[in-house]
């Protein structure tokens, strides 16, 4: 964008997605902070956070492809039947981040996942909506560093997760999946993406200065 439509106004994305990764910009453009309801995609979004924790989430999207690949495209029927020699073999796969206790977690957690959508008719994604209402929570940021790391939802469906079985599902981590799958939408109101994700049906709370 020119200096020149800087100055007439123009609106700018949020300041974290810089236009010199193109990777890390499309993510910013597209995915984060889409509405999103699949089940398993939400299963996959959550296991890649739980894979983030200690690292950036630059890390983890460059090598998204490579987990997918690894982990049978996020299928948890598929990972729920992970033998430990699967397990050696993810832990010898330099294309993802090789963490034991992160795998072992993925396996626990896909059979969690599982028991959750045979227990209850709208799944895994009716579980996660409920703690918004079925709404996105829309926030009002300014500067992104001005937003919470956690919040009373996160909070309370972390609390939720690791009762029903989940692991790597901390109230920092929960959060940051929230704002990743629109369950909050935490684009800066200057980011073009703000109002276009806002909708009729967002429920706003003021965070941050107007």
């Amino acid at each position: 964008m020119s200096a020149e439509n800087t100055a007439r106004g123009a609106r700018l994305p949020c300041a974290w997605a810089p236009a010199d990764d193109g990777v890390y910009r499309a993510y910013h453009d597209e995915e984060w902070g889409v509405p999103e309801y699949d089940h398993r995609a939400l299963f996959e979004k959550l296991i890649l956070d739980g894979f983030q924790a200690g690292l950036s989430w630059r890390t983890i999207l460059y090598k998204r492809d490579n987990f997918r690949r690894a982990f049978d495209r996020f299928n948890p029927a598929k990972i729920a039947r992970y033998t430990p020699k699967k397990i050696e073999r993810l832990l010898a796969d330099p294309g993802i981040i090789r963490s034991r206790s992160k795998i072992e977690a993925t396996i626990g957690n896909a059979r969690a996942y599982l028991d959750i959508m045979e227990a209850r008719d709208d799944g895994f994604s009716g579980l996660l909506w409920d703690f918004v209402d079925g709404r996105p929570i829309v926030n009002r940021l300014k500067d992104y560093r001005e937003g919470p790391t956690t919040s009373p939802e996160s909070e309370a469906m972390s609390k939720e997760l690791k009762r029903l079985g989940f692991k790597f599902c901390g109230p920092v981590i929960v959060y940051a999946f929230m704002q990743a799958t629109g369950l909050v939408n935490d684009h800066e109101v200057d980011c073009p993406r703000h109002a276009e994700l806002c909708g009729a049906k967002g429920r706003h709370k003021a965070v941050g200065r107007p």
